[in-house]
């Protein structure tokens, strides 16, 4: 294993690593490696300290300690043989990460990184090993920045109101939108689009449009949800801004509102007259069914009483020739 070692460039913990599964066990002496809690929070330029512990809290001075990010080779920071090993270390972290060691005796040790970087943001492990036994835990870090002040400015007439626009600069991560009025209440119809630059820091645009000639004053506030640190700031929106009504406009809504109500009035009328008529003639129609009924019951009865006078006057000239 020291030969390939020395071949690869790599540590005697890579090799374990790489070949055995975790954990392992070759020493009657064992401890775990215990990480924080919760996540780190970390300002964008300012330093982060990644800090990992063992239990029970024995001496980690001739241990091999490493600090990686979420793939084995990726060495954030690698002491060994009581001093740093620079050769895996990655090129990112170069010049920007230190040993906090004053309680190594003690089991506890934590790497420094300076200058932090949005780059530096998400996950990292540490490894405590002594001999062929290793341990390992997880770590958090959150980088976090405030970027400049929002600027707002009104940018024309849109449709029925007027365009508002809201940009900020160099946030991490991606932060958060809020518009509001005079009394606080907030917008929630409006459009945001963000990008991000080489360095991974957020840009953000947004535009908001304003309906309401009374609203006055509008704030566009910008949020780190990290941090809950917000920037904002205000526009006044003046009311001769908004787009105004145009004469031969009025007078047109007038016509077109006169023309709906004659239309609406005639066609009540006419619907009125149509029931009418069409009531009257149901009347008719009803009235000649009766006289055709009274006409039809009269010749009935009439064919009646003759069927029944002929029948009188045969049964009378039967009995007289009896006679």
């Amino acid at each position: 294993m020291e030969d390939f070692s020395r071949c690869s460039g790599l540590s005697h913990l890579t090799i374990l690593l790489l070949l055995l599964p975790l954990p392992t066990g070759g020493s009657t002496e064992t401890f775990r490696v215990i990480g924080p809690l919760h996540p780190i929070v970390a300002v964008l330029g300012g330093e982060a300290v990644l800090p990992c512990s063992l239990f029970p809290a024995v001496s980690a001075e001739d241990m091999e300690l490493r600090w990686f990010r979420s793939k084995l080779l990726e060495a954030v920071f690698v002491y060994q043989n009581r001093q740093e090993q620079k050769e895996e270390q990655m090129a990112l972290y170069a010049g920007r990460t230190s040993l906090v060691g004053d309680l190594l005796s003690q089991g506890y040790a934590a790497v420094r990184i300076q200058r932090v970087q949005a780059s530096d943001n998400g996950l990292y492990t540490c490894v405590f090993r002594k001999g062929h036994f290793y341990e390992k835990a997880g770590l958090e870090l959150k980088v976090a920045g405030v970027g400049s002040a929002p600027q707002v400015r009104i940018t024309g007439p849109e449709e029925d109101g007027v365009r508002v626009v809201c940009t900020a600069s160099g946030w991490f991560p991606k932060p958060q939108v809020q518009w509001r009025d005079v009394s606080g209440e907030k917008f929630l119809a409006f459009s945001e689009a963000h990008t991000q630059d080489a360095e991974g820091l957020f840009s953000v645009e947004a535009v908001l449009v304003v309906r309401d000639s009374s609203v006055g004053n509008v704030t566009c506030s910008i949020l780190n949800p990290v941090l809950g640190q917000e920037k904002a700031m205000a526009i006044f929106i003046p009311e001769p801004f908004f787009p105004q009504a145009s004469p031969w406009k009025v007078a047109f809504s007038v016509s077109l509102t006169v023309l709906v109500i004659l239309l609406l009035g005639a066609g009540c009328y006419t619907k009125k007259e149509h029931s009418m008529k069409v009531q009257e003639m149901r009347e008719k129609e009803t009235l000649c069914q009766i006289r055709e009924q009274d006409r039809q019951t009269k010749e009935e009865v009439l064919k009646d009483a003759a069927k029944l006078q002929e029948e009188l006057d045969w049964r009378k000239e039967e009995f007289q020739e009896c006679e």
